[in-house]
């Protein structure tokens, strides 16, 4: 057998499927990526409750938060390739069994550590999921409907996002202060059930059989798990506490040495003929690269703007978890409307259209400190709210128009690993984001928290944290604009 028989993929079967049960299994696979990203941040505004009830300390809230991100993200590139190999809907049902059976786990759980091994497992179980959504998307659509399809994708997904903390107020004030977070987890249980028999009904097949061996590369895979783990440990065990330890940045040094010896050995393997865990030629595509820049810095910037502001809504405020959550609410329902806006005038206007969306996120950003700071306390979460309607809607122009421009010239059968790809940028920049974003405030806290009134406190918290909302929203649009000239030069401003 030639080299390059051994390391092509097995053929990629045509799904002949009516639109009808097309749009049906396209509907399963994003709730799958709505009850993933809606567990993240559903989760943000029960952390004081958690912490009441079990007596958790800053770390390990932490870890209930980042180290979901974490294996979310050391699994997505492995299950995304494997996905592309082999069977996408055998591994949504894996990954939605596992799910559900860790979902029961943290509501069950009797102590912090229980909680911090099932959200753990959690993560793996999300990270088997989501590349498998943006394959599919990716297999069962093209051209101007696959826009359509990622718009919708962006609109189920902003409302996740943001709904996420009004959903988790409204279930602690059902459940109590003591109890209510467990109806966090409990909620996932009979939502996880009810998308397990879908997906088992109504997923099609997406490969042919093999009798090929599945080459999973494990040396790379190894590499590249020890790589992402020592980027992310510093910003997991960042808190803002005057404790932290300083000498936890020397992992970063370490996963740049780690990442070297996986790209060495991904480029040796491939030589070799095997199939490497990752196909570094899709990063030649500007379009995907800078399509991936952008998200990562996107993301690194919105979670960390949600979480900040409902620590200063309920911290420095005094609002309760279900009405800081609330506020929310206008970014869920503008970002779903604009996304799919986004998703049907992306083939036409292209990535000005993701410009213009980055630079209504900056000007929201900056409209939420202004807010915070010059308005009397008991309208500053109804100001928050209209300058969250505008966010939505810009962020509705970034996130499903991106993901069409950055697949846009990706082959169907690396759609799962590209996305994967694209999705592991977005996990690493929530955990780096938040975890910056979350050590500014506290820091902030810890050093005003005496010499000030509380709210005075809160507020200068909040605009510091915000600080990094800025930085990494002004990446984002860097990206953008340099994407945008080259378009231009290149003479093509479209997929």
């Amino acid at each position: 057998m030639s080299d390059h028989s051994r390391s092509a993929h097995p053929p990629t079967r045509d799904i002949v499927l009516s639109p009808k049960h097309r749009w049906r299994a396209y509907w399963v696979a994003v709730s799958v990526a709505a009850l993933t990203i809606l567990d993240l941040t559903k989760v943000n505004v029960a952390l004081p409750s958690i912490e009441a009830a079990l007596n958790a300390g800053p770390t390990e809230l932490q870890l209930v938060v980042s180290g979901y991100i974490l294996t979310f993200g050391l699994v997505l590139v492995p299950a995304g390739r494997l996905g592309d190999l082999r069977s996408r809907r055998m591994l949504f049902l894996i990954g939605l069994s596992l799910f559900l059976v860790t979902s029961l786990v943290c509501a069950l759980a009797p102590d912090t550590s229980v909680l911090l091994v099932a959200r753990l497992l959690q993560g793996v179980a999300a990270g088997i999921q989501m590349p498998q959504v943006l394959g599919l998307v990716q297999q069962l659509f093209q051209g101007k409907e696959r826009g359509r399809a990622f718009g919708l994708f962006g609109a189920t997904i902003g409302i996740a996002t943001a709904f996420g903390p009004t959903l988790g107020g409204l279930l602690i004030a059902l459940g109590g202060d003591t109890d209510g977070w467990r109806l966090i987890f409990w909620i996932n249980v009979p939502l996880v059930a009810i998308v397990i028999a879908l997906a088992a009904w109504l997923l099609p097949d997406t490969r042919t059989k093999s009798r090929r061996t599945l080459d999973l590369d494990p040396v790379g895979v190894l590499l590249f798990a020890v790589t992402i783990l020592a980027l992310m440990w510093p910003f997991l065990f960042t808190t803002g506490a005057p404790g932290d330890d300083p000498r936890r940045w020397w992992w970063l040094v370490a996963s740049v040495v780690f990442a070297a010896a996986f790209v060495f050995w991904e480029r040796r393997y491939a030589d070799r003929g095997g199939m490497p865990l990752m196909p570094f030629s899709i990063f030649a595509l500007s379009s995907y690269r800078n399509g991936v820049l952008i998200s990562t810095a996107y993301f690194s910037a919105v979670p960390a703007m949600f979480l900040l502001g409902t620590l200063f809504l309920q911290g420095g405020l005094g609002l309760e978890p279900v009405f800081a959550g609330m506020v929310t609410i206008g970014f869920a329902v503008a970002s779903a409307w604009s996304s799919w806006i986004g998703g049907n005038l992306v083939t036409r206007l292209g990535r000005p259209l993701v410009v213009w969306g980055i630079m209504g996120m900056v000007a929201t950003a900056a409209g939420l400190v202004l807010v915070a700071l010059f308005t009397a306390p008991e309208w500053t979460p109804w100001a928050m709210a209209m300058v969250m309607v505008f966010g939505g809607f810009a962020g509705g122009l970034v996130i499903s128009p991106n993901q069409t421009l950055t697949l846009a010239e990706i082959p169907v059968t690396s759609g799962g690993v590209a996305g994967s790809v694209g999705q592991l940028g977005q996990r690493i920049g929530t955990a780096v984001g938040t975890a910056i974003a979350l050590a500014l405030f506290y820091a902030t806290v810890y050093r005003e928290q005496g010499s000030a009134d509380m709210q005075v406190v809160y507020h200068d918290a909040y605009a510091s944290g915000m600080i990094t909302v800025g930085v990494f929203l002004g990446l984002a649009l860097i990206v953008g604009v340099a994407d945008l000239a080259g378009r231009a030069r290149a003479g093509s401003q479209t997929p």
